[in-house]
């Protein structure tokens, strides 16, 4: 009887392992293919040391990573990375898949932003014609989300300080979250960084952040960021400070490539597709905020209000044409007051300067511990029958005030609307302990339009200034 039942089971379990092992080899596969993907494309950036190779072939300085974005041998790295060739020198990259053999290339430098910390290399000669081991990676200017997955790759020496082109790199493979989006600010210049949940290792700057959605490179890794990263409380009510990844979103660089004309893949295109000179004509980067400051809540208010604008930062990043959607006397007059003297680097389109209008909005809360009346507010189209205007919303929602919280202040947030009145992603410019997650939260609830440019529907930016007073009791 046992015998019988012995074999009866082991002829089920063969049954339905027959069936079931080429679903989880697929899902095997499926689930390696990203980082296959990825691995493929990534080069160390290196100085070689040696003329002639050794046994262990060339020794080499090993500065960071850069990765391949078309089969023409271009690749993309952070500036930072190469900034040690700056004033000369040779960059060189490691070609080729980790367990060998990889080859020493030079990869001269093509174009450099260094303001924004991007770097364009090329592999000589083209190791595409040779090499069928190596790909490259298409591009996605697309914001992923808070939340949304991303994976991280890079390569680096097993030995720093004794290294060699035949020995076996260390690859750091990671798969985590988008905490937030910031700016950047070093040396007077602002860019604008995706933060993700990974505390980077030296080595593991110029590496690509990846959308596991898309499988599209959003971002360049450039390092740790110094500044704490605070989670906001999930269930158990507490909030989380973690150590965070920073990577320069990925539109500078497309800026970069296509100021050069160098063709790079979009996520979009169809395979071995490259964009055509009208496509990439086409894409635009709105302007980004410089320098912005809030503004104080008016004493003689009793009442929360609002202010929207709608301004035209021209091809110097001047603002300009300043027009006044809506807004009452006192509150419209310190909102003109801050907005005076806001500086911006302006809008983008091939990688040349261009203007572009902006939507401004300033929220005053009404400063009472519980909202006395609906915190919603719905508003006409703004500048509906207007054939150029920055996004603006339809609904506002204002923020609770936290209960224990004695904080005043201006949380700023500079928001990306997309063509269909979608926000694409959310950025804290500037913002006060204990407000600025209410801020975000109410924010994440507002609706708005698209802006225009000559009566078409285009994506562009909004800042959004909400000013909190210390609430009075009831």
């Amino acid at each position: 009887m046992q015998t019988k039942l012995g074999r009866l089971l082991a002829v089920t379990f063969a049954t339905i392992a027959f069936f079931l092992y080429p679903i989880l080899c697929h899902a095997a596969a499926e689930a390696s293919a990203p980082e296959a993907a990825i691995t493929s494309a990534l080069c160390q950036v290196v100085y070689r040391v040696d003329e002639i190779p050794s046994a262990q072939g060339y020794s080499y300085i090993f500065y960071g990573n850069a990765f391949f974005i078309n089969e023409q041998g271009y690749l993309v790295t952070a500036a930072h990375v190469v900034s040690n060739f700056r004033n000369g020198g040779q960059p060189y990259v490691l070609v080729g898949p980790p367990q060998g053999p990889r080859r020493v290339l030079e990869a001269p430098l093509v174009a450099v932003d260094w303001e924004h910390d991007v770097a364009v290399l090329r592999a000589t000669p083209n190791p595409f014609k040779n090499e069928t081991s190596i790909t490259y990676l298409r591009l996605s200017d697309e914001a992923p989300s808070r939340g949304d997955t991303v994976l991280s790759a890079s390569f680096r020496p097993s030995d720093i300080e004794n290294a060699h082109s035949l020995d076996v790199p260390i690859e750091d493979f990671s798969r985590t979250k988008v905490l937030d989006y910031q700016f950047h600010w070093e040396n007077g210049n602002r860019s604008e960084v995706v933060l993700f949940g990974q505390q980077i290792v030296p080595g593991q700057s110029g590496s690509p952040l990846v959308s596991a959605d898309s499988n599209g490179v959003v971002g360049i890794v450039l390092g740790q960021w110094l500044h704490p990263t605070v989670i906001p409380s999930g269930a158990n009510g507490r909030d989380r400070t973690v150590a965070a990844g920073a990577a320069l979103r990925i539109h500078y660089a497309i800026s970069l490539l296509e100021k050069q004309h160098i063709a790079w893949h979009a996520v979009s295109g169809a395979p071995q597709e490259i964009e055509s000179s009208a496509q990439q004509a086409k894409r635009f980067t709105p302007g980004v905020p410089l320098s912005v400051v809030g503004t104080p809540y008016p004493p003689e208010a009793v009442y929360g209000g609002d202010v929207m604008l709608d301004g035209l930062v021209d091809s110097d990043g001047k603002l300009t044409d300043l027009r006044v959607v809506r807004g009452e006397s006192f509150f419209l007059e310190n909102a003109l007051s801050a907005v005076r003297t806001w500086t911006f680097s302006p809008a983008r389109r091939e990688g040349r300067a261009v203007e572009s209008r902006i939507g401004i909005v300033f929220q005053f809360p009404t400063s009472f511990l519980y909202h006395m009346t609906s915190p919603e507010h719905r508003y006409e189209e703004p500048l509906a029958n207007s054939k150029d205007r920055g996004g603006l919303p339809v609904l506002t929602v204002e923020p609770d005030y936290p209960v224990n919280s004695i904080a005043e202040g201006s949380v700023v947030l500079y928001e990306l609307i997309d063509a269909r009145g979608r926000v694409a992603s959310t950025s804290v410019l500037g913002g006060v302990e204990s407000l600025t997650e209410p801020t975000e939260a109410a924010v994440s609830k507002w609706q708005f339009v698209p802006g225009k440019e000559g009566g078409a529907e285009t994506e562009s930016a909004v800042i959004v200034v909400v000013t909190f007073r210390r609430p009075a009791l009831r």
